[in-house]
């Protein structure tokens, strides 16, 4: 036991000597060593599993919903995230690590995989995530906000250009909109 006890202060004292050196690249330009990406993503998906798995998903298929989860996406989102359409912005070429990209992604069929996701991307949502420039838009956004937006980034799986543009320009004629004030 004090043997483990010795080499874990070592390696503790190593890890200080090596981060306090510098050595160390915090670029944006740098990618992570590998042991740390891998590091980094086990932490993430676990901390948002934990969290979000309790979430209760209200029904997300509403036609009012997905409207104004456009509305905001299309107003707060695309920047980092694009769109269908879409090329990549200074701002996201130069994220890293770099944001998804949902319109690529496939669609999701089976509906439990589909409540997981909702649940995780509200979480997401709302919370944030450090160090990856994701805003937590539950400072400034409601819940039912994000539930759309929730709901819309679930249905922008795999969408096409035309479909994209249709539901954007459908939320310029529903009964909100984006441009409201923030606390």
């Amino acid at each position: 036991m004090k043997k483990l006890l010795s080499l874990i202060s070592v390696l503790l004292l190593l890890v200080i000597l090596v981060l306090g050196s510098g050595a160390y690249n915090m670029a944006a330009t740098e990618k992570h060593w590998s042991i740390t990406e891998k590091i980094i993503e086990w932490a993430r998906e676990n901390s948002i599993e934990v969290r979000a798995r309790d979430l209760t998903v209200p029904p997300l298929d509403g036609t009012e919903l997905l409207a104004k989860g456009a509305e905001h996406y299309n107003a707060m989102c695309t920047t980092c995230h694009l769109a269908p359409g879409l090329k990549p912005t200074e701002l996201s070429t130069g994220l890293y690590p770099q944001a998804p990209v949902f319109h690529q992604r496939e669609p999701i069929t089976d509906q439990i995989d589909k409540l997981d996701h909702a649940k995780e991307y509200f979480w997401v949502i709302k919370n944030g995530l450090k160090m990856t420039a994701m805003p937590a838009w539950g400072l400034s956004h409601d819940d039912d906000t994000i539930w759309a937006m929730t709901a819309f980034v679930l249905k922008l799986h795999g969408m096409a250009t035309e479909q994209y543009k249709d539901l954007v320009e459908s939320a310029k004629h529903s009964s909100h909109d984006h441009a409201h004030d923030h606390p």
